[in-house]
């Protein structure tokens, strides 16, 4: 397993919680869901790429379709 993978969902993480929190100390909670849910989608995209990856190997080794 690539270890930059982590490195960025963790990034992505550390800073959607920065941002969400400074959006919620400026009373704009409407955004801070929307930023909140904007990069849920973005670690999901990595996410599901990477078991697309994964299903692709398991197809390769067992000489499926």
């Amino acid at each position: 397993m690539q270890i930059d993978i982590i490195f960025k969902i963790a990034a992505v993480g550390i800073i959607v919680t920065i941002v969400c929190q400074i959006l919620k100390k400026s009373d704009r909670d409407d955004i801070a869901t929307i930023v909140s849910l904007a990069g849920l989608i973005i670690v999901l995209t990595v996410v599901l790429d990477m078991i697309a990856g994964l299903f692709d190997s398991i197809r390769s080794i067992f000489d499926l379709f």
